[in-house]
């Protein structure tokens, strides 16, 4: 009888510790078709995440794969030319772009950006933003964009095979002791996700750094950090830090067990269908494999599976249901003066038409947006602007909590008040 309970238990905690749920497989094909059947569309750039997603999964459709590929090479290489004629920050993009080719093992040194009348590799100049973003590091005590995209440049150029200089490298791992990975005044768990990846990526290839370490001392506190941030549920964060979050775990050398409730809260949300958004899937999906972005160094290209199809009868949209809510927008500028607007909109409507219906209906309510790859974000409100370059953003909560979701992803399916909120960091 003791024997019994003993194996009993033993195999409890192997099964909260190891995906091995008897739907597991089937939830991750669901997946693997949701993000496959994300490239069809034409509306949006393609995304460079989707398409690492799709790389680091068991199936493929290696004809679609193909096609994306093609369109991020034309499309999204031409975005990030743009967005270089006009001074914009291309860090974080541009790194995303080298980690997509190399998931399809493409030769990096064929493919090249123009930028002020000169070619160069997209390595080259991802090299070049590195150093300007540690200059800016050093005179203005962060980067030009933020420490999300200053940990994806170092994981592309890690994963790539380039050395990385040890200024770069040190600006980061200062920047992980003096806990500076935040949004706003908390701490940020996707930054210390790719953060985490980054540095062991340059443990791993033996780069060198400044003081070895304190390299191993900046690993650890992410480790930890990442650990304390879990909570009841098992998220990391929130349900959509968690994809990152465990991929980083893993990528760190921690045990299954460790990752056990974050999997299972994963698990959870994917059949909840929480994860719609194809950014949220491209990150959730590596960790349901249990692959992260450092397997993309020994990524091969041979002899992979080619089964993945797109279901004919794939669900299609869900329009509002009927009926409508009562929603209240208090917008706040960055003078703290503050307007409040009052509508009904149907039930079930996204933020983003609910706020279109407002500006529609009501005088003196405006919004623009600009796109990004989780989708349109507010970039002006009542013609003031919030810009990244001047270390603000619109932040937006209803009823006092910050939403987790973008605007075209939130639902308004119940009476509720948004405060739109120009906010510094």
């Amino acid at each position: 009888m003791i024997t019994l309970v003993i194996v009993s238990a033993l195999l409890l905690a192997l099964a909260a510790g190891k995906p091995c749920a008897s739907d597991h497989k089937a939830l991750l094909l669901s997946l693997n078709k949701q993000l496959l059947q994300s490239v069809d569309t034409q509306e949006t750039l393609p995304n460079p995440s989707v398409h690492i997603a799709l790389r680091l999964s068991t199936h493929h459709n290696l004809a679609k794969e193909s096609e994306h590929l093609n369109r991020i090479k034309a499309e999204f290489h031409d975005d990030i030319e743009k967005s270089l004629r006009n001074n914009e920050l291309v860090v974080g993009r541009l790194a995303l772009y080298i980690l997509a080719l190399k998931s399809s093992c493409h030769d990096l040194e064929s493919v090249h950006l123009t930028h002020n009348e000169m070619k160069e590799s997209l390595l080259i100049h991802l090299k070049k933003e590195m150093e300007e973003e540690k200059q800016n590091i050093a005179f203005g005590h962060r980067p030009k964009t933020n420490y999300y995209q200053y940990s994806l440049g170092i994981l592309a150029l890690c994963v790539s095979g380039v050395r990385v200089s040890a200024h770069v490298s040190q600006k980061l791992i200062h920047a992980v002791e003096h806990r500076q990975l935040k949004h706003g005044e908390s701490l940020c768990v996707d930054s210390h996700a790719v953060a985490g990846m980054a540095l062991q990526c340059l443990k791993d290839e033996g780069i060198a750094v400044k003081d070895t370490a304190e390299l191993d001392r900046a690993l650890a506190t992410i480790k930890q950090r990442l650990l304390d941030s879990k909570r009841a549920d098992g998220h990391m964060g929130n349900e959509f830090s968690t994809g990152l979050a465990v991929q980083a775990l893993m990528a760190m050398g921690s045990q299954m067990e460790e990752c056990g409730s974050a999997m299972e809260a994963l698990r959870a949300e994917v059949k909840k269908g929480t994860y719609h958004n194809p950014m949220a899937i491209s990150q959730v999906l590596p960790a349901l494999h249990q692959r992260t972005y450092l397997h993309l160094k020994s990524q091969e290209c041979r002899n992979e599976d080619d089964t993945l199809t797109i279901d004919a009868d794939s669900p299609s949209e869900v329009l509002p249901s009927h009926g409508q809510v009562s929603l209240q927008v208090e917008v706040i500028k960055s003078s703290g003066a503050s307007s409040v607007f009052s509508i009904l909109v149907p039930r079930g409507s996204s933020l983003f038409e609910a706020l279109n219906l407002l500006q529609d209906k009501q005088t003196g309510f405006t919004f623009s947006t600009e796109d990004s790859l989780w989708g349109p974000f507010l970039s002006v409100v009542h013609e003031e602007q919030a810009r990244q370059t001047d270390r603000r953003y619109w932040h937006i909560s209803s009823d006092g909590n910050s939403l987790t979701q973008g605007i075209k992803d939130y639902k308004i399916d119940l009476a509720q008040k948004i405060t739109i909120k120009n906010t510094g960091y």
